[in-house]
């Protein structure tokens, strides 16, 4: 993405991901979730499968990661991709926001990106999964208009449950 001479520089811009992109989102993932929630390293092993996969599998009429930044500065992402096994279902994928950038609307923006994305691309639904101990990522979710359909355990990631939400058309 181009900017004017008059532009902001501070200002947020959203762009699509480029080369080195996917790389430096798994490693974003695997030093905050761990920092910030103690998640093992089997988390970022798994994160990079997922951008592997994006990568792999890249459709880009009906898929889109997004990197926001502001000063050149990477603060936050998100991917919205095909789910693999129903029609006319997309997931949210890859969903993260720096430190800094925490309380200013990103993830929210960024949510609203997916959202109007895949009303776009001719989706029915959205989903997503998460786990219940990232209450402001769960809050973002039900103030967009998700909804949980399902909890379960999960073992992964030190046994903290895993709910999967959805967003109808």
């Amino acid at each position: 993405m181009v900017q004017s001479k008059n532009a902001d520089p501070t200002a947020l811009i959203f762009r699509t991901h480029r080369p080195g992109d996917m790389g430096f989102i798994t490693y974003r993932h695997g030093v905050i979730y761990a920092q910030d929630h103690g998640l093992p390293a089997n988390f970022e092993r798994d994160v990079s499968r997922i951008s592997a996969d994006f990568l792999d599998t890249y459709d880009p009429i009906m898929e889109r990661c997004w990197i926001a930044e502001r000063d050149d500065k990477f603060i936050g992402s998100v991917a919205l991709v095909k789910h693999k096994e129903l029609e006319n279902t997309a997931l949210i994928r890859l969903l993260i926001v720096e430190r800094e950038a925490r309380g200013l609307g990103l993830g929210t923006k960024l949510v609203q990106q997916c959202i109007d994305f895949a009303r776009e691309a001719g989706y029915k639904r959205i989903r997503l999964w998460t786990l219940t101990q990232l209450v402001s990522a769960r809050r973002l979710y039900k103030n967009a208009g998700f909804q949980i359909i399902r909890t379960e355990p999960q073992e992964s990631w030190g046994g903290m449950p895993k709910e999967e939400w959805e967003l109808n058309f």
